[in-house]
């Protein structure tokens, strides 16, 4: 996948969304850009994998309400109780 980038006379580029999360990049995290001896760049997140903010909200559904302590209290002891 080729992905094309325009330079604003600032030299500023802005990175869209696909490869964005191609990257595994959220809004406010960095990437890490590496130059290469042949004239190119390496970009990849600056994020170590792994780290706690990468796995918070992975399991969001969007439209759905978060739960609540007590409802995941219930679907753990259904579960231990066979139920579910």
């Amino acid at each position: 996948m080729t992905t094309f980038l325009t330079v604003t006379a600032k030299g500023q580029v802005t990175l869209r969304k696909e490869l964005l999360e191609h990257l595994g990049v959220a809004p406010g995290e960095k990437i890490a850009v590496d130059l290469l001896p042949t004239g190119r760049a390496a970009i990849r997140s600056a994020q170590p994998p792994g780290v706690i903010n990468a796995f918070i909200g992975c399991l969001v559904k969007p439209g759905t309400k978060p739960l609540s302590v007590e409802d995941m209290k219930e679907i753990a002891a259904a579960g231990w109780a066979g139920e579910k």
